[in-house]
């Protein structure tokens, strides 16, 4: 493990944002291999909605069966190994089938119907049905792994809820699968994906990048980020009233919000791929898809009480604080891309102290893939 006896550790080796090869061990032994956050549940609304995603080096297919349960499935056809659906997102009416040799599957991924399927008795139907993915539901977002023995979710999911707040409790009382998407916005970055994960984890940048999230959370501008102490959530400046871009009056509080809770931002990092950031009025859950060495495509989406988006409030002032922090940080971290590469970088950079937390990531990366 990284020690923090010195004022200044290492970072990871420059190649490490670079190397194919790495990215391709990242795919097999991380995002393959772990629980992946994909999509809102409410963007499967009823029976045969789905959409696909990339997770890995994979394109899967979620979708909802009859009874309402949400599968994952690969996206490939059994017979000769086409894409199954090449739309981000769609609805089928009973079934799904390959445009190239009409293999058709139910909502459980059974092969039903195939051209001349009766003279192949001895086609297994279910055996060669779609592949299937494990699925888990939480916070309204459904989660797969690809792996086919899962690891814990409790272990590898819930346990840095804990970790970063001291407590489930804390985050179940913003009731995140109760709230609507009030505003969704992706991002194309040009950037590898652990670049993004190490600007979130600390705000060393803060007071250089965020003029705006360091006036409404002041404590920001001396530079350790809220993941750096357990269970601490940054407070709002004395005259600040909401989280919003000027400071001005939020939306509706949360009910479940706590009064310690009230006027703080909590945020944490849900490795491999997902950021929660929770204030008293609303949620911002950013969904990362590594989609190469050096691209990362950032989903983020604004949850809100269901009567503030069903109301059609104003949510301008509330999303573009957060949005202007997206586009800051993103632009930070396609600074950095480019360098990675630099035979100044070869043996990686150094990590200050108040950064050093980072220092567990990097040895958690290495320790999956070498």
């Amino acid at each position: 493990m990284t020690t923090t006896t010195s004022s200044v550790i290492p970072t990871l080796p420059g190649r490490y944002y670079v190397d194919p090869e790495i990215f391709a061990a990242e795919q097999r032994n991380i995002f393959e291999a772990m629980w992946f956050c994909v999509v809102r549940s409410a963007d499967l609304p009823k029976p045969g909605s789905f959409k696909t995603v990339q997770v890995g080096s994979e394109s899967i297919l979620v979708t909802r069966a009859r009874d309402m349960s949400v599968r994952a499935f690969f996206n490939v056809c059994r017979h000769r190994g086409a894409t199954l659906r090449t739309e981000e997102s769609g609805e089928v009416k009973r079934a799904f089938q390959c445009p190239y040799h009409a293999w058709t599957y139910d909502l459980d991924g059974k092969l039903i119907a195939a051209p001349n399927l009766t003279k192949m008795a001895d086609l297994d139907r279910v055996e060669y049905g779609l592949v299937k993915v494990h699925v888990r539901e939480w916070l309204g977002y459904v989660w797969v792994c690809l792996a086919d023995e899962p690891p814990s979710f409790e272990e590898d999911v819930l346990s840095a809820v804990t970790e970063r707040l001291g407590s489930l409790e804390l985050l179940e009382n913003y009731d995140v699968a109760g709230l609507e998407v009030g505003r969704r916005i992706v991002y194309d970055v040009k950037a590898n994906w652990k670049l993004i994960i190490e600007n979130f984890m600390e705000c060393y940048h803060c007071a250089t990048i965020h003029p705006e999230l360091t006036e409404v959370l002041p404590e920001f501008a001396d530079g350790y980020a809220a993941q750096y102490f357990v269970g601490h959530g940054a407070e709002f400046g004395e005259e600040i009233q909401g989280f919003t871009v000027d400071g001005s009056e939020g939306l509706d509080r949360i009910p479940g919000v706590s009064e310690e809770q009230d006027r703080r931002y909590y945020a944490i990092t849900i490795k491999p791929q997902v950021f929660i950031n929770l204030v008293p009025d609303h949620v911002i859950v950013h969904r990362m898809f590594p989609l190469a060495v050096d691209r990362t495509v950032v989903e983020c989406d604004w949850l809100y009480l269901p009567g503030v988006v069903a109301g059609g409030k104003d949510l301008d002032k509330s999303v573009e604080l957060f949005h202007r922090v997206n586009e800051q940080d993103f632009e930070a971290c396609e600074r950095c891309q480019p360098q990675m590469s630099s035979r100044t970088y070869a043996k990686g950079g150094v990590l200050v102290p108040s950064e050093h937390h980072i220092g567990a990531f990097h040895d958690w990366v290495q320790d999956r893939v070498g």
